[in-house]
């Protein structure tokens, strides 16, 4: 035979027909001139095989087009865990403590909101509810303004628009215009610049994740102990109306922000090749025609684009992302709704502004310092791949929702004080892990439509909290009750998120023994079988234990 002689041939013939397989499939037009790419393939010369499988690592880069906007801007090049990812790292911290923590001065606020425009509990409640939600809701839309124009133009239009609207807002004559300018057009503001900051850093750093997602969430309690005290403080010195010019004015610094998140490469974005219908598929669009034939092309570009921007097929394949964001979404009804309250329970409890101020600036004050310490625990190498995070997280969540029963109770700033640090320091674990758990539970190329399809679950909840407690201090005339409500909403999600994990660890586990026996060869089965030794005139012999036929019955009598 002379396969021996044309072995090497064939191999470069086969190497060159997988390559060429592989680009077919990845390219749309393929599917006619395939033969003539492996017939070609097959006769190359083996001068042309690094051509080959450098056409082959293209055609992977293009082979997902619903990656994110990042990956495809910077031609998939891995990210450097450091250098100017620091510096990106850092401005995420900025922009973080000026959109998640910002809700939380509205609080300063709230008594001469409601002194002014005369509203009730339920009324001014709405402001900072408005402003937190369309900070969530607006996902998709960032999503696919990022996949447009990028991270940076978008974190930069978003500073703009959060300016704008707190300098709006100062102007502003009835709640609805409060509702308007504080609310939507400054949530949607921080919602351009928050996502695409917490995307550039999960992109960043690939090795040392947990750590910067850990490091980044610090920015969040940075703004949540500075905040308060420059709330205050220009709330004394130019009312309501000169603060919210100050804030707008403080808000345009996330442009600067958005400045420095430059993609990872310089490479151009593919182009993308049209696709060639079937025959029969074009005349099936031929014979569209009207108003049905336009809705039913428009419903089918629906999908791919909630695919793309909100992860509605992770809901339905996805069991552990399903489980993480039905328990976050819960959560987030009384989450937030203690940094709302605290300020106006505090004054109700017989506090002066000064002492309800400083409860908030401590809470960002353990924050700042939990958060790092956090940050460097998580990300030792023992923690890198292991499943642990969302049980910590869950831990923390439970804590956080049973330390609401000491705020309820809490008659006395030292009261008030040990329930600020007992939440504050669950708090932090909670934020730190926050994103870091939704990257270990879905890939990173499906992580901006995954957090996109969280914000906008987490909208309804986070719209809803507030009000609910706004209703449930006008029925009752006690903002103790809100706590209580907090603790319970809280306390339930962290259990269901905890023994959602652990049915779904203990699942795959006994998934993966059971393709590991399936695995096995006979022989290795048989030789898993007990045996017994058993001593014969001085030697040693092995019987397994299954029966086997006596061939010899006389020999046996004689024995």
């Amino acid at each position: 035979m002379t396969e021996g002689v044309e072995a090497p041939q064939g191999q470069r013939a086969t190497l060159n027909s997988r390559s060429n397989d592989h680009q077919a499939r990845s390219s749309p037009n393929a599917s006619d001139s395939w033969p003539e790419l492996v017939q070609k393939g097959s006769c190359e010369p083996e001068e042309q095989d690094d051509q080959e499988e450098e056409r082959c690592s293209q055609s992977e880069e293009l082979q997902d087009p619903a990656e994110g906007a990042v990956e495809r801007r910077s031609g998939q090049q891995l990210a450097t865990d450091g250098q100017w990812g620091w510096v990106v790292l850092a401005a995420t911290v900025l922009v973080l403590a000026l959109t998640l923590a910002f809700p939380s001065c509205i609080g300063i606020f709230y008594t001469d909101l409601q002194n002014e425009f005369q509203s009730s509990n339920t009324e001014t409640s709405w402001v900072p509810a408005i402003m937190t939600a369309v900070l969530h809701a607006g996902g998709p839309v960032c999503s696919a303004l990022v996949e447009c124009y990028g991270c940076r133009a978008t974190i930069m239009v978003g500073g703009i628009l959060s300016g704008l609207g707190m300098v709006a807002s100062s102007f502003a004559q009835t709640m609805m215009d409060l509702y308007v300018g504080a609310g939507i057009i400054t949530g949607l503001g921080s919602c351009l610049c928050f996502q695409p900051s917490v995307t550039m850093v999960g992109h960043y750093f690939v090795r040392r994740r947990a750590f910067a997602n850990a490091l980044s969430s610090t920015g969040t309690a940075l703004g949540l102990s500075t905040l308060p005290l420059l709330a205050n403080f220009l709330l004394g010195r130019f009312g309501w109306r000169g603060s919210f010019l100050v804030l707008g004015g403080v808000l345009l610094n996330c442009c600067v922000c958005g400045a420095v998140m430059r993609p990872l490469a310089t490479t151009p974005k593919p182009k993308t090749v049209p696709v060639q219908l079937p025959s029969q598929a074009t005349g099936l669009y031929i014979q569209r025609e009207g108003l049905k034939g336009r809705l039913q092309s428009g419903v089918s570009g629906i999908m791919p684009f909630l695919r793309r921007h909100v992860a509605f097929d992770l809901m339905r394949t996805h069991p552990r992302f399903r489980a993480y964001a039905m328990g976050v979404t819960w959560m987030m009804l009384g989450f937030v709704v203690p940094l709302v309250y605290l300020v106006p329970y505090a004054i109700a409890q017989g506090l002066d502004q000064d002492q309800a101020a400083l409860l908030m600036s401590i809470l960002g004050l353990v924050n700042i310092s939990v958060r790092p310490a956090a940050a460097l625990v998580f990300g030792l190498p023992r923690f890198r791949g292991s499943r642990c995070f969302v049980y910590v997280f869950s831990g923390a969540l439970l804590l956080n929702g049973l330390s609401n029963c000491i705020c309820g109770v809490a008659t006395s700033f030292n009261m008030l004080l040990a329930y600020v640090l007992t939440f504050a320091a669950s708090m932090s674990i909670v934020g730190t892990l926050l994103f870091t758990v939704l990257m270990e539970t879905v890939e990173m190329s499906r992580f901006p439509p995954a957090l996109g399809l969280i914000s906008v679950m987490e909208s309804i909840t986070l719209l809803l909290g507030p009000p609910l407690a706004g209703v449930l201090v006008d029925c009752t005339g006690h903002y103790g009750y809100v706590f209580f409500a907090c603790s319970v909403s809280v306390s339930t999600a962290a259990l269901f998120i905890m023994v959602s994990f652990y049915w779904l660890d203990r699942q795959s586990d006994t998934e993966e023994k059971k393709k590991k026996k399936m695995s096995l060869s006979p022989e290795e089965t048989e030789s898993l079988k007990p045996s017994i030794n058993i001593a014969a005139d001085g030697e040693n012999c092995q019987v397994p234990l299954k029966r086997t036929s006596i061939q010899d019955s006389d020999t046996v009598t004689d024995v």
